[in-house]
């Protein structure tokens, strides 16, 4: 049995990295680890949070929380420090996803390496922002000074990480996240959210932001190949909402195209996901992505373009399909799914496809390395 600690988010803060999180936790316990997660006081400052909330409401985990990171109060960070020694870990487990973190996680780092004997791992989800920002690289290279070892989510992001820093790194792929309950009769979900059943549903899944290419999606909504195709778009957006909204409205898609604007509650997961023919992800720049391991949870084939770890992640033909990260590509792809029934090959293809995606198989990689 070994200590294991998680410096990160967890609840009550939301997220894909808090799920993450409290997914490996609860792998580490059910092995028999002694595991306990340090998260935060506070997380991020209001100005940088494009959100509404950084907080989730649902029930807490069962796991060993304690809040004691301010991310911006460097006096915190050697008190944080101090209370992770307490717990005498033989691994630490960092996530890294924005460079704004890097100082606080960093500096706390700093004082482990000099004061324990454990071993620090972090879990590399992207190294550089979609948006760039001055000061990433500096803020990045001051966190991986302190790492012993790095595990990438995806191929694309290990290349990057080599380029980075010559720690021992090594790729193991984004599990899936099977903690949203299980596949709800389509009928059922229909009713649930209150759409027609009658239609054919695509599902644009997660935060609205430019990288993720809404817009290109939109546009393949007006080609007339796909004119009985419907789209569902569940997520907060952290762009201008109202600039998707015009666009539907001055183009005709207004009886095609749902909007659930906010943050999605773990209880509609399924309903969503259940109603989807496909989940697309039109993204113009990725390096993983979580959808892709909700979608495969619920066995759900899916569009996504050929850019990051993406098509590693969906293989062409067994999980998905591909396209490039343009309207007219994303429409043929969406047409080729339609009109030669994929869905009926995919379907029967993915459930071994996933068995490649398992928590105990990351969890192992995260002990060896």
């Amino acid at each position: 049995m070994k200590n294991i600690a998680i410096l990160g988010p967890v609840f009550p803060f939301r997220g894909g990295i808090a799920a993450f999180n409290e997914r490996l936790a609860k792998e580490f316990v059910d092995s028999g680890d002694n595991v306990k997660v340090f998260t935060f006081t506070s997380q991020y400052p209001a100005f940088l949070f494009p959100g509404k909330t950084q907080y989730r409401d649902d029930s807490e985990p069962d796991l060993d929380i304690e809040r004691v990171l301010h991310s911006t109060n460097p006096f915190n960070w050697f008190k944080a420090a101090k209370s992770i020694l307490k717990f005498k870990p033989d691994i630490v487990i960092v996530p890294f996803w924005l460079p704004f973190m890097a100082m606080s996680m960093g500096t706390v780092m700093r004082v482990l390496k000099r004061r324990s004997e454990a071993k620090i791992v972090a879990i590399v989800h992207n190294l550089l922002p979609h948006e760039k920002r001055v000061g990433d690289k500096v803020l990045s290279k001051y966190f991986f000074k302190y790492v012993d070892t790095a595990i990438a989510l995806s191929s694309d992001v290990l290349n990057k990480l080599k380029e980075f820093t010559t720690i021992p790194s090594e790729y193991s792929p984004h599990p899936i996240y099977d903690t949203y309950g299980d596949i709800v009769d389509r009928d059922e979900a229909c009713r649930n959210l209150s759409v027609d059943c009658s239609n054919r549903y695509m599902l644009f899944f997660g935060l609205i932001r430019k990288y993720k290419g809404l817009d290109m999606l939109l546009q393949a909504m007006t080609d007339k190949r796909i004119k009985d195709v419907n789209l569902i778009v569940a997520g907060e957006f952290y762009d201008d909402e109202n600039q998707y909204r015009t666009y539907i409205s001055e183009n005709g898609l207004n009886d095609r195209v749902k909007i659930m604007s906010g943050y999605i509650p773990d209880s509609d997961i399924p309903n969503l996901f259940s109603i989807a023919d496909i989940v697309v992800l039109p993204y113009r720049s990725a390096t993983q992505s979580g959808v892709t391991q909700t979608a495969y949870h619920f066995n759900k084939p899916m569009l996504v373009t050929k850019v990051g770890g993406l098509p590693d992640l969906v293989k062409d033909n067994i999980a998905g399909v591909h396209a490039d990260p343009t309207a007219e590509s994303i429409a043929d792809a969406i047409y080729r799914f339609y009109s030669e029934d994929l869905s009926v090959s995919i379907a029967k293809k993915i459930p071994e496809e996933k068995r490649r995606f398992h928590w105990s198989a990351f969890a192992k990689v995260v002990v060896e390395i």
